[in-house]
């Protein structure tokens, strides 16, 4: 899968811009605040129809415009999809081949991306509903199936906590809808617990070797899944008959905490070093480079299922790494694989990993190939 062509209009410092990428390695290279990160950005949200920094999406439009324009040229296995965003106020409109698309579900995964930015590595310190959302958001990549079960759960999981507020203050309130809606929360929680537990054992076939290519050393790295409750096997039956016993034993918790206590909204997962979770005992430079590792992993995961690569996106990768790091990361990339890089500059990088790159300068929202 590649991204051939980005054209932009009234995004972020963008006035207008086209450009023409190449399938293998792209470099964006200057100071910072020049619009190098728009350009990730741009393309994220081109993937998955959300900004990673921010939350009002209007904020994506160009100061005094009324609308922003994404669109980009993806060639998938030689099929050509022409993917565009427009963006208006509280509103924004998905399409491809200029035909409309209403649900996110079935606009997601026509352009698979992967991305680092410096933010990433709060993923380790920071709190579980960041992992979380990682993991959401690359198994959505993945599988549609997930997408619109997580949506569902959410729907579920909003009736249910409102209808514990109802049933603390209103003790004629019918239990036994809310045993129904209970009963449809863990239909989906399987689901999800079981997709969240295959893709995290997908990514710890690969995520070692990764680790121990980048660093050059030999150590044993692999993510521990943390769901909410303890699980010893996930097949159906089991999961629904541990969900069930679950909320028998804690109603009146839940009731007079007016949410719900359980359940893969709560789930988490750590980074296991040598028997270390990372998040006591990495030092920053472990932690960089292992969840760069997780990322990586999923190259794998999307060529087994989908038979696809994704687009890798590297947000100011190099100042996160040493040189040797970097030039090790730079070999292994070179794999068939599109890669769209910022940086401030290229020095100290392998000559022969530049080669078939192309290097583009960026100074106050104007690219030109250099």
């Amino acid at each position: 899968m590649k991204i051939t062509k980005l054209n932009l209009l009234n995004f972020r410092n963008y006035d207008k811009l086209n450009l023409q990428l190449t399938d293998n390695m792209n470099i964006f290279i200057g100071d910072n605040a020049q619009g190098k990160t728009n350009i990730i950005e741009a393309i994220m949200y081109l993937a998955i129809t959300k900004s990673y920094r921010v939350i009002n999406e209007d904020d994506l439009i160009k100061f005094d415009k009324n609308k922003a324009i994404i669109k980009g040229k993806v060639v998938d296995n030689d099929i050509i999809k022409n993917l565009k965003i427009e963006v208006e106020k509280n509103n924004k409109v998905l399409s491809i081949n200029d035909t409309v698309i209403k649900k996110n579900s079935n606009y997601i995964s026509n352009l698979i991306v992967i991305s680092f930015n410096p933010n990433d590595l709060e993923i380790i310190k920071n709190s579980p509903s960041i992992r979380r959302n990682i993991l959401n958001i690359q198994i959505s990549q993945l599988s549609n199936l997930y997408l619109n079960t997580l949506n569902e759960y959410n729907k579920i999981l909003k009736t249910r906590n409102e209808y514990l507020k109802i049933l603390f203050t209103n003790s004629l309130a019918d239990k036994k809808y809310f045993d129904i809606i209970t009963d449809k929360l863990i239909e989906k929680a399987i689901i999800i617990y079981k997709m969240r537990k295959e893709y995290i054992d997908f990514v710890n076939k690969n995520i070692s070797n990764i680790y121990n290519e980048i660093c050059s050393t030999n150590q044993n790295l692999y993510v521990n899944y943390e769901p909410n409750i303890e699980i010893d096997h996930f097949d159906d039956e089991y999961i629904r008959d541990k969900m069930i016993s679950i909320f028998n034993n804690n109603y009146k918790k839940e009731l007079n905490n007016g949410m719900t206590l359980f359940g893969p909204h709560r789930d988490d997962f750590s980074f296991i070093l040598d028997n270390n979770n990372l998040k006591f005992y990495g030092s920053q430079g472990q932690q960089k480079v292992s969840i760069l590792s997780f990322k990586l992993a999923e190259i794998y995961i999307f060529n087994e299922k989908l038979n696809k690569k994704p687009v890798l996106l590297f947000d100011d990768i190099f100042s996160e790494l040493d040189i040797k790091k970097r030039n090790r990361l730079l070999k292994y990339v070179q794999k068939d694989i599109q890669t769209i890089i910022t940086t401030t500059d290229i020095k100290n990088i392998n000559k022969k990993s530049l080669e078939n790159a192309y290097i583009f300068e960026v100074r106050n929202g104007n690219i030109e190939r250099k």
